[in-house]
């Protein structure tokens, strides 16, 4: 559950920090939505630190598939357009995938 709640928040911190930078140049919003803009793509890194799994690439793997989730969610939630099937499909795909490398049974090397 901690890895859950780490993936979801770095995926709320990423689309809003990389909104920020969307709302400034392409929707000709001010230059100040930056600073948090950056604060908030670091608060990333940090919370993938918090997954729990012995490799870097194997967390952010996983990580990929919620951040598609949420990023759907933001589509629907702030910009006001409804994920179509084909939206749906892809992410259950991702969060699967996401799923089998988060839970899958790992052998010692």
């Amino acid at each position: 559950m901690p890895t859950l709640a780490a993936y979801v928040g770095a995926a709320l911190a990423e689309i809003a920090g990389c909104f920020a930078f969307w709302a400034w140049l392409r929707l000709d919003r001010t230059i100040w939505l930056i600073a948090p803009g950056m604060a908030s793509l670091a608060l990333i890194a940090y919370l993938l630190t918090l997954a729990d799994s012995a490799a870097a690439g194997r967390a952010y793997a996983a990580y990929g598939g919620i951040y598609i989730a949420a990023s759907l969610v933001w589509l629907w939630a702030v910009e006001g357009v409804r994920p179509d099937r084909w939206d749906l499909i892809g992410v259950s795909l991702c969060l699967l995938g996401a799923f089998i490398i988060i839970a899958g049974p790992r052998t010692a090397v």
